[in-house]
């Protein structure tokens, strides 16, 4: 308990700073700072953040996101899967690329690099990586962990820069953006209990990022079916960005890295390369479909949904879209790039035995 409430102290300390300095998204990258410093800092109490605590966050923001859905914009949807099979693939094969350049810079493992630079699918990579021999899983896990931090730092600081005519003071006014405490009974009660429900559901089938994807399945369903639900408060939203900011600052572990300067400067490098390609790929979906520069760029930034949903309710962005496009990502990582994987490091590990026994026998 103390543990925790060392770490709740920390959070809410990031958190405050970040809103008294006017950062973007404060409540997220607050926590997630002070929570990652403190973890390094701190010797006689390590923070501690259950698992569990994010995983209510996620549902909260599912919810969210659910709402955002109408008839008109799965209609759109449908309308833009071509497009979407083609940037996600363009995406994976520039991550590949980059992967590529990386091994070759640091002489780390290519299979682990690989894996490390997946954009997206964590969970489903460090499950991967274990059952895989030769994988260095503590490599693998800061590559993708730092991907995951650096986007959600630059993103909001790009989405709300002139780049995008974003501007972060005014961020949450518009009207009907969020709800208020008052509206929110009895409407909600039906909504948790389904919520919830799919969220364990999706968690028993093994479904990818069950407690955000169930409870956001289940909410639209539930919104398309002409069953209204109350948007949230912002100060609810808040707290979900607490809960899944300080988790993300916990995950980061860079005293376990071997050659730590080397790694870490590359793997934010790599993240940089990658945040400058999603920009381009961003461009290329704002002439095909016509959407706003700031949803064209969220849709096809290599974060998770959550963080992605999150900066695109604080600025008006189509949530519907971005959604849409992260989800199908997430799906085709979590079900089409693992075989691929497995099938390139068949090709790759006999090629790497071969060049250590030639070089060896010189």
């Amino acid at each position: 308990m103390i543990r925790f409430l060392v770490t709740l102290a920390l959070a809410l300390a990031g958190g405050a700073l970040f809103t008294l300095i006017h950062s973007p998204l404060p409540w997220l990258l607050g926590p997630m700072v002070f929570s990652l410093l403190g973890a390094r800092l701190l010797k006689t109490i390590k923070p501690l953040w259950p698992s569990y605590l994010r995983d209510t966050a996620m549902i909260i923001i599912g919810y969210s996101i659910g709402l955002s859905f109408t008839m008109e914009t799965l209609k759109e949807m449908g309308r833009q899967l071509p497009t979407m099979i083609l940037m996600t693939v363009l995406l994976l094969l520039f991550s590949a690329l980059i992967g590529y350049g990386v091994a070759k810079v640091s002489g780390l493992p290519l299979p682990t690099v690989l894996m490390g630079s997946v954009p997206g699918g964590l969970s489903q990579m460090i499950l991967l990586a274990e059952e895989t021999e030769g994988i260095d899983l503590t490599v693998m896990t800061f590559l993708q962990v730092s991907r995951v931090i650096m986007i959600i730092f630059c993103v909001p600081l790009l989405v709300f820069s002139p780049l995008f005519g974003g501007n972060h003071q005014d961020i949450g006014v518009s009207s009907g953006a969020f709800g208020r405490w008052e509206d929110l009974f009895p409407g909600i009660l039906l909504f948790a209990v389904v919520c919830v429900a799919f969220a364990m559901l999706a968690k028993k089938i093994r479904f990818p990022s069950a407690y955000l994807l169930g409870p956001m399945i289940a909410t639209a369903i539930l919104h398309v079916a002409g069953v209204p639900g109350p948007a949230l408060p912002a100060s609810l939203l808040d707290v979900s960005q607490l809960l899944i900011g300080t988790y993300v600052g916990l995950l980061l572990r860079p005293e376990s890295l071997t050659n730590k300067f080397r790694v870490i400067s590359l793997s934010f490098l790599s993240g940089a390369v990658l945040i400058l390609g999603s920009l381009g790929l961003s461009a290329l979906l704002t002439q095909l479909h016509g959407i706003s520069s700031a949803t064209a760029f969220l849709s096809m930034a290599p974060g998770g949904m959550d963080q992605m949903g999150i900066i695109a309710k604080e600025i008006d962005a189509d949530i519907a879209v971005v959604s849409c496009y992260q989800l199908f990502r997430t799906w085709f990582i979590y079900f089409a790039v693992p075989p691929i994987l497995r099938l390139a490091f068949k090709r790759i590990a006999p090629r790497a035995k071969a060049a250590d026994e030639a070089a060896g026998g010189r």
